[in-house]
């Protein structure tokens, strides 16, 4: 089999990066403009009334989110071993792509196509676009750190740039899907009032025309700029490979060095569902907290509520260029991974503080409105801890990860991403079921208050487990990364202390 090589640099990184990072930017876009709308829709009125949602209560809703997230998260561990056994990276991302693009464009149906049965493609809608990201995502993140070769000091980085490629897809996301559902919206008159509906499958339409310039870019550029990166599946390298040398495929069992940098893996797994959690508030709970108390004038205009949807992924795309020159400035004082995860949780704390502070401002009354800047600050500082924690999860994925489960390996992360998502919902959902505004408010408070404290607890404690994580990475990330020979010679010793252990 002829090897073909990826071409050439750009900026000091593989050119592949910039194409997984537009690709990645137009899956982006498809995906937040669907979650900038998704809960909105659920709870806007019912087309009987005149509007173009589902009538859902505010609870239902945010649990449904949950679900809905939790599920998008889940399916990547499929994804990523369906790739790694049978399909490749390149050709899962085509079909999942496809696949999500489908589900968009289902979701963007009219309802007066399909009388009755609402409800129905709805969840059609949904599943297709849970299936098709399982397929996507954790695909495109492993070929992402494939590029570079093990202890390339470039792969952070990397990954950080990638996450800015995330962000300008999230970014444009608000603002496009509130042109479209406003623009396609219109006014109707209902109980002998003039009401202006807006067109929630306008928003869902845009999301499946950006799937599709995801699906474009990957079809024509991924052979030129990525060379065979992602194009056979693992198992059909293992078997080259061993062809090649004489030898025979043989499942090799995890060795005591790979055991324990997995071990890593799962601890910052359990502090990643804590982080996220708290963090995917934002397309529930915060979402409808703008929607319903948040003092959204500027005049006489009145900023559209999917607009602070676009507010982190904007302070990303500002931001992280200045924390990764921040970790290159600090050089050999630079924390490593379980230190800068720990203080992405006290940020996302910090952050909720400003959520409390909103709240206070109200006075327990739903009809004073808060000021849109408590939100500004709640999801800048969500941001900052979102750039100490999840760019470099997935560089430290790749990094520990045994390279011959990779794929199922990113898959597993996001197993973790999935059940914080279900969790959030759940605690979300603790707004209540379209009770008195006061009482949703006094609601909202508690959630807020409870989930500073658990995370800024949390962000603690995995301070004071940095170093033990650290040297269970066996020299993956420190001072001196090992080499081949390094990491032989470290596994003898490490086995050796397990047999004695064992035999002790």
């Amino acid at each position: 089999m002829s090897v073909a090589k990826p071409q050439g640099t750009m900026l000091g990184h593989p050119k592949g990066l910039f194409l997984l990072f537009t690709t990645e930017l137009w899956e982006r876009f498809s995906y937040y403009s669907m979650r900038a709308i998704l809960v909105l829709y659920l709870v806007d009125k019912v087309q009987s009334e005149g509007g173009h949602g589902l009538g859902w209560s505010s609870a239902d809703a945010i649990s449904l989110y949950g679900t809905f997230t939790g599920l998008v998260y889940l399916t990547p561990l499929i994804g990523g071993w369906l790739a790694d056994a049978y399909l490749g990276q390149r050709r899962a991302i085509m079909i999942g792509g496809t696949l999500m693009a489908i589900g968009q464009f289902t979701l963007a149906a009219p309802h007066s196509w399909m009388p009755g049965s609402e409800i129905l493609v709805f969840y059609i809608g949904l599943g297709t676009l849970i299936i098709g990201n399982g397929l996507f995502k954790p695909n495109i993140s492993t070929m992402v750190g494939d590029l570079y070769e093990e202890g390339d000091h470039r792969r952070d980085g990397a990954f950080t740039i990638f996450y800015m490629g995330i962000n300008v897809g999230a970014a444009l996301a608000g603002f496009v899907v509130a042109w479209a559902y406003t623009s396609f919206g219109q006014t109707v008159v209902f109980e002998g009032k003039e009401i202006f509906v807006n067109n929630w499958q306008a928003g869902f339409f845009c999301a499946g025309i950006g799937m599709i310039c995801s699906l474009i870019i990957q079809y024509f550029f991924a052979q030129r700029l990525l060379g065979d990166i992602g194009r056979y599946p693992a198992a059909k390298l293992a078997k080259d490979k061993a062809a090649a040398t004489g030898g025979q495929v043989k499942k090799q069992p995890l060795t005591a060095i790979e055991r324990d940098r997995i071990k890593v893996i799962m601890v910052m797994g359990l502090f990643t569902i804590i982080f996220w959690a708290g963090f995917e508030q934002a397309g529930g709970l915060l979402n409808l907290f703008t929607n319903e108390f948040t003092d959204r004038s500027i005049g006489s205009f009145i900023v559209p509520t999917t607009w602070f949807q676009s507010l982190n992924a904007m302070f990303i795309v500002i931001f992280a260029p200045v924390i990764a020159s921040i970790w290159i400035r600090l050089g050999k004082n630079e924390p490593n991974s379980p230190v800068k995860f720990a203080l992405g949780l006290v940020l996302l704390g910090i952050g909720f503080l400003f959520m409390i502070g909103a709240v206070l401002e109200m006075g327990g009354n739903p009809d004073a409105k808060s000021s849109m800047w408590w939100l500004v600050g709640a999801y800048f500082f969500h941001t900052m801890g979102e750039l100490c924690l999840s760019p470099i999860g997935l560089s430290m994925v790749t990094k520990l990860a045994p390279v011959r489960i990779a794929s199922l390996m990113m898959g597993a992360w996001f197993l973790f991403v999935a059940a914080a998502n279900k969790i959030g919902g759940f605690v979300g959902s603790f707004i209540g079921h379209d009770g008195p505004k006061e009482e949703q408010l006094a609601n909202a408070m508690a959630i807020f208050a409870g989930i500073a404290i658990t995370s800024a607890i949390s962000g603690v404690i995995l301070y004071f487990m940095a170093d033990k994580l650290v040297s269970w990475m066996h020299g993956a990330e420190g001072d001196h990364v090992h080499t081949e020979e390094e990491a032989l010679e470290e596994e003898m010793a490490v086995t050796a202390d397990h047999e004695g252990i064992k035999h002790s």
